[in-house]
């Protein structure tokens, strides 16, 4: 009894300083909150300071080394583009095989290393190498091995009169891909912690060695193009052109004509798949080296999946615009450069379909716009290296296309004499400039949007609706009869209006003898049910036609992709560009803005199947 009475004495003391206590701790915290945050000490930001300083200095020099490495490898290409005195193909390839086989040393390194500590729990990036991406790489991979085939092939059969260097770089290209593929399905999504400093200088090589990769790709493939552009060009009846091939043949017969031959012309229209292959590749291992070091929120990841429900009028519409693009290449390819006037009709035909479809997808953009402004919807601005590369990327590869479309405005206006197919090309300028603006606002805009956290089956919800006075009887909504689904089988909390809230039930004995007491009161809709019914119809609808617009601007891209991947160029071929600046100054400016215009539509693709996952 002593010591409960000591306890219970014990017990009153702290119950009373308890309460003063909180009082004083209520004042305290008062106190703070009006004060704000106490300031942070000197010494612990200087202690900040100096550990970030090593980072962003290992981030600088890595990325100078890298432009070293991509301006070195552009002087070298250069030259050989212009026959300069002492420099040949052999500089170039044996330059980027010792790229290639640096990369892939440092790939074998890094995953070695991060086998043998895979049991320790690494930091992904859940937004970084979607599975989507990674099939289309690596589809564009496999295309790219069998040019490599191709390429050692063509090189056995004029093997007397070739660079050891053509056979060796097609074949150290074949194990660089292989392994590459490998590398970014297992770690396209890792936050390196260790070793930041020699892994963002092997990161940011890998980067640039597929940008000087993917360049020679394009310089290659736009030395073919512009051979038979100049021929061409002699058929239209500019006879100023003088006609220089580039594309030499070797000085020796080739053991096996008929292969040389298929080899020779099946590898440059397989080079399309591997420009995009090695861009593709560049942004993926650029947000890897964006990555090193970044402290990363572990915020719950909406798992985006394809369906296909909900977008079959704008897969239809897609179709067949797809079809129709791969019919109108097949006519153009054949009719070009065969006689002055089947060209022009060429001409006519690509301008008169082009405009047809830039149209529809403007209409499509600016009605999918109207829809995000009629929304009201918070936008995710939260730090994201890929998406952030996305949205640049965008921008960026447009400029091409642009400033393909703006010569071509300004050569109509300025030039002496106008063709027919003239008076086409000027509307189809002035959609390409039109139609990329409203498609790049439209994709940026989705993808910094909040996930949809409405589903297309909604979930259950029990109302209760008010009858006898404040009496609450419970009573199935119309949603549980029209899903059949009943909340509470399916393990969900039941849930009840109150007015214009939404209030949990309550749960225990007492609820339910509240329900059994109520069970034959009669009830009625509330007003509140139908107006949420509404709601989400309206929703449902307005997703369904975002989702046929991102189908149908999807393939849109992809069979916008076709013509000038595949040798249909009318800024190559009408020639009126070339008459009012030039033939060398247009071709320079063709050669370097056309490998961002086929850019942007696979980018743009791809893009827009990420908004077709998340809407």
């Amino acid at each position: 009894m002593a010591v409960e009475g000591r306890e219970g004495s014990l017990g009153g003391s702290p119950a009373r300083g308890k309460k003063s206590g909180a009082k004083k701790g209520g004042w305290e915290l008062e106190q703070v909150a009006a004060e704000g945050p106490p300031p942070p000490s000197p010494r612990g930001s200087r202690l900040a300071l100096l550990r970030k300083t090593p980072e962003k200095n290992a981030e600088i020099l890595s990325s100078q080394y890298g432009l070293h490495l991509f301006l070195a490898g552009l002087l070298l290409m250069f030259a050989w583009a212009v026959h300069a005195k002492g420099f040949s193909q052999s500089a170039v390839l044996s330059y980027l095989i010792t790229l290639m086989l640096l990369q892939i040393l440092w790939m074998a390194w890094y995953i070695c290393r991060r086998y043998a500590h895979k049991r320790l729990i690494q930091d992904k990036d859940t937004h970084a190498g979607a599975r989507w991406l990674k099939c289309a790489i690596t589809l564009f991979a496999a295309i790219t091995l069998i040019m490599d085939s191709f390429k050692i092939g063509y090189f056995v059969g004029y093997s007397d009169c070739l660079s050891v260097t053509e056979g060796i770089f097609p074949a150290t290209h074949a194990v660089h891909t292989l392994l590459q593929v490998y590398f970014l399905w297992s770690h396209a999504k890792d936050i390196i912690q260790s070793f930041k400093m020699l892994e963002r200088f092997g990161v940011i090589h890998s980067v640039f060695t597929n940008l000087l990769l993917w360049t020679n790709g394009v310089l290659t493939e736009s030395k073919h193009q512009l051979n038979e552009h100049k021929e061409r060009l002699i058929t239209l009846g500019f006879g100023n052109i003088t006609l220089e091939l580039d594309d030499h043949e070797p000085q020796c017969n080739c053991t096996t004509t008929v292969l040389c031959s298929i080899f020779s012309q099946g590898i440059y229209y397989l080079y399309p798949f591997n420009i995009e292959y090695h861009i593709m590749a560049s942004t993926m291992l650029y947000v890897l080296w964006k990555n090193i070091g970044r402290k990363v929120e572990h915020l719950q990841q909406h798992k985006i999946t394809f369906k296909f429900q909900g977008k079959t009028l704008g897969a239809i519409l897609g179709l067949i615009v797809f079809t129709t693009t791969i019919a109108i290449v097949v006519v153009y390819l054949f009719q070009i450069g065969r006689s002055k006037i089947k060209s022009e009709i060429a001409l006519i035909m690509f301008y008169l379909y082009s405009i047809a479809v830039l149209t529809m997808m403007c209409a499509a953009g600016i009605v999918a716009l109207l829809i995000y402004r009629l929304e009201e919807k918070s936008l995710d601005v939260s730090k994201n290296p890929a998406r952030k590369l996305d949205a640049d990327l965008l921008v960026g590869a447009a400029s091409g296309s642009w400033l393909l479309s703006w010569g071509s405005i300004l050569a109509i206006i300025c030039a002496d004499s106008h063709p027919a197919y003239t008076w086409y090309n000027l509307p189809f300028s002035i959609l390409v400039i039109f139609e990329k603006y409203i498609q790049n606002l439209f994709i940026i805009e989705s993808i910094h949007r909040e996930h949809e956290k409405v589903n297309d089956d909604i979930k259950t919800i029990r109302i209760l609706t008010v009858s006898n006075g404040n009496t609450l009887s419970p009573a199935p909504s119309y949603k549980e009869i029209y899903n059949g689904i009943d909340g509470i089988q399916n393990g969900e909390s039941p849930y009840m209006f109150n007015g214009n809230n939404i209030l949990p039930e309550s749960s225990g004995s007492d609820a339910l003898d509240e329900d059994k007491s109520q069970g034959n009161t009669p009830v009625t809709p509330s007003t509140s049910d139908f107006s949420l019914y509404s709601k989400n119809s309206s929703v449902n609808n307005k997703r369904n036609i975002l989702k046929n617009i991102a189908a149908f601007l999807f393939l849109c891209n992809l069979s916008l992709w076709i013509p000038p991947a595949f040798g249909c160029r009318p800024e190559y071929d009408n020639g009126l560009e070339e008459m009012v600046f030039g033939f060398e100054p247009w071709i320079t400016v063709v050669n370097l803005a056309m490998p961002f215009s086929i850019f942007y539509r696979m980018h743009s693709a791809a893009s827009l199947f990420e908004v077709i996952c998340k809407t």
